[in-house]
């Protein structure tokens, strides 16, 4: 009987592939890769040709030794690592590793872990595809020069442990860049007016919104009071009513980023979280009943495809649970974006739609139940038919000013019966705009003006800045995890609540990746690059191109930097303060969560203490100084130095001056003094 090998990336992948294949099959794993880049130099031939030097990695070693064992007893050999570039690489360097040259090496792939899948990969083996391993390979390489190249400038700048990374830079950026922005923010007053109304005397009002004419607004008081003004002197009527009909569509299937986004607001799941899990349910779960079943799709993938197995396994299950008028026509389409689509793949979907969440919950964990009911909802909502919504919309006019009111009724719930999105907005009251016509007899009950105030633009989330990463093109469905996990791991950033923040050591950073490497974190430059490696993948451009282009502009900075840093005497900084333990000064030193005070005496002595750095401006509350804290996580704000005694806390830096109008503290935002207190509104001009 012939022997044959299988190998795989994971452990978890070798039993559920297993028990679809005869007993000549063996599956292992090789548990990632087996090569790469040495950890102690570039391994990189600069000089040369740009041949990166691959050595085997550490503690790889029995596992390579144990399919060295079964290599030699099979007749074929099937690498069935991921079906990505990583994959790929993977499979070649294990030709490499296992020197399987002159054996009979087959690359296979497959959507899913399902019987149907895996036995269908084995008739369509073929060879490596040296295009994707290539895309690898400038992706590696370049990632390896920026971090190794770069990260010995940022140590000896800030002198500290540092690193920086292709990608992982210009997302720091985004989140820095939108910090800058919100700070420097200043709110602006505007007011609305809404109307209570009553129609044909009944009891239950319809709210109207006042809507101004085009390149009106209402930005202060005297605004609304002018409007008050004729309102109340005039009769509120009927200008028009019209009824009609919206659908609302139903949602593409998840891909890679989407499932982060709605993850992380539906489930409140880290996209680390959300892959992990994600990875579970595609290797596989054991089911009663079942055995051990992959129960989605890759999880790593740009492309809203689904095959017509699996559209045509959806459209009978809806048909049969909910009624033919439930089965989409058609389905939605992907909106085209400048970057290419990875076609090859499907998107993120139940292998089985059959095997409902409810049935299969006693057998998940219950992150895995949470995660496999949102991938199977979307999916299935995908190919349900579009919602249908009746609505109505009156416009109103008094004393020549306009007010509008409409509502929606749901008329059809179609995808709705499975599936909402997490951020889908209530669907407003106001029923009653549905039972007026122009006929109508109305009255005005009330009418109630509102400040308000611009707000800036929000903090990242996770989410957010996964689809911003996607938008701008930085990045791709197998990074975006990993360069969010790794800016917050090194502490660039933190994470409060859902929201992200620039840390001092982030903003310090930054601040160098943009003034001595602004190529590296240009946004457009990383997105460019981006499309050169699916260049790379589609056989159009050389890998090795890429990465000779990309190098010497590279050195060329770094050179400069070191230059210039060498001109930078790096001293231990005095405190002024000595040691309350010894005696001996306190040095003020640098760690992972920002400034503290030494000992100048350690390791004799260990004594540390915080340091808070003064910025020459007296307390508003009690006089003392206003010194530079961090919360726990990392995020910088303001306060007085006698905290808990005072109180007195602010996210901008105080400016040292008193607002004019109310006392309060005046606060830096760019080129503006601002009032910290909002409603104040006080602002005026700012030179530094």
């Amino acid at each position: 009987m012939a022997n044959y090998l299988v190998i795989v990336e994971s452990p978890n992948k070798v039993k559920t592939i297993g028990k679809y294949l005869g007993s000549n099959y063996k599956v292992m794993a090789s548990q990632g890769h087996v090569r790469d880049l040495p950890k102690s130099s570039l391994g990189i031939d600069t000089e040369g040709d740009f041949e990166p030097h691959y050595i085997t990695i550490r503690g790889k070693g029995d596992i390579l030794a144990a399919l060295r064992k079964e290599v030699k007893k099979a007749d074929k050999i099937y690498l069935a690592t991921d079906p990505d570039r990583e994959g790929e690489a993977i499979s070649w360097h294990l030709i490499a590793a296992l020197k399987l040259e002159d054996k009979k090496v087959y690359r296979i792939t497959f959507n899913e872990i399902t019987k149907n899948a895996v036995k269908e990969s084995l008739k369509n083996a073929r060879e490596i595809d040296m295009n994707l391993v290539d895309a690898q390979q400038a992706r590696r390489c370049l990632d390896r020069m920026v971090g190794y190249r770069i990260s010995p400038v940022l140590w000896a700048k800030v002198k500290r442990g540092l690193s920086a990374g292709r990608v992982q830079s210009v997302a720091l950026r985004i989140v820095c860049d939108r910090e800058e922005e919100i700070g420097n923010f200043i709110p602006e007053e505007y007011w609305t007016i809404d109307a209570s109304i009553s129609v044909d005397g009944g009891s239950k009002p319809i709210l109207a919104k006042y809507t101004p004419s085009e390149g009106e607004k209402l930005k202060t008081k005297a605004d609304v009071d002018k409007v008050l003004k004729e309102i109340k002197k005039s009769e509120m009527k009927i200008v028009d009513v019209k009824h009609g009909e919206r659908t609302k569509k139903m949602p593409l299937p998840f891909i890679t980023s989407t499932l982060q986004q709605e993850a992380s607001k539906a489930l409140n799941f880290s996209t680390q979280k959300t892959m992990r899990v994600a990875q579970q349910l595609y290797e596989g779960v054991d089911i009663k009943g079942y055995g051990t079943v992959g129960l989605i799709s890759y999880l790593r993938t740009d492309s809203t495809r689904i095959s017509d197995e699996a559209d045509a396994m959806a459209k009978n299950y809806i048909g049969n649970e909910f009624g033919k008028e439930y089965i989409a026509e058609s389905a939605s389409e992907q909106k085209t974006t400048s970057k290419k689509i990875q076609d090859a793949h499907e998107a993120i979907r139940p292998t089985d739609v059959e095997l409902t969440p409810a049935k299969i919950k006693d057998d998940l964990t219950k992150e895995q139940f949470k995660l496999y009911q949102l991938i199977w909802k979307r999916f299935v909502a995908s190919r349900m038919a579009a919602a249908v919504y009746e609505t109505a919309s009156v416009k109103l006019d008094c004393g020549g000013y306009r007010f509008s009111a409409s509502s929606s009724k749901l008329k059809f719930d179609g995808f709705m019966k499975v599936y909402v999105d997490a951020d889908e907005e209530k669907e407003a009251g106001n029923a009653g705009v549905g039972k007026v016509t122009k006929d109508s007899k109305i009255s005005l009950k009330d009418i109630e003006p509102a400040q308000h105030f611009t707000q800036p633009a929000p903090h990242y989330t996770e989410a957010s800045l996964v689809h911003a990463m996607e938008e701008l093109g930085i990045g791709r469905p197998s990074t975006y995890a990993t360069t969010i996990t790794t800016i917050l791991g090194r502490r660039y950033i933190v994470k409060e609540g859902k929201n992200l923040y620039a840390t001092e050591l982030g903003d310090i950073v930054n601040g160098i990746m943009k003034d001595k490497f602004p190529s590296i974190v240009d946004v457009d430059f990383t997105a460019t690059m981006e499309a050169l490696l699916d260049s790379v993948e589609e056989g159009s451009v050389k890998w090795k191109s890429v990465v000779a282009n990309f190098y010497p502009d590279l050195d060329e900075s770094v050179k400069k930097a070191e230059e210039e840093l060498e001109k930078v005497e790096v001293k231990e900084e005095l405190s002024g303060e000595n040691c309350p333990e010894c005696g001996r000064p306190m040095y003020i030193k640098y760690g992972p969560h920002g400034r503290f005070q030494a000992c100048s005496g350690f390791p004799d002595c260990r004594f540390t203490k915080p340091y808070y750095e003064k910025i020459g401006v007296a307390c508003p509350k009690c006089g003392k100084d206003i010194v530079i804290k961090a919360t726990r996580k990392g995020r910088r704000y303001y306060g007085c130095i006698d905290n808990p005694d005072c109180d007195f806390m602010v996210w901008q830096r105080p400016s040292g001056k008193l607002c004019p109008k109310c006392g309060k503290a005046l606060l830096i935002k760019g080129n503006k003094l601002t009032c910290m207190d909002q409603e104040c509104g006080y602002t005026e001009d700012y030179k530094n």
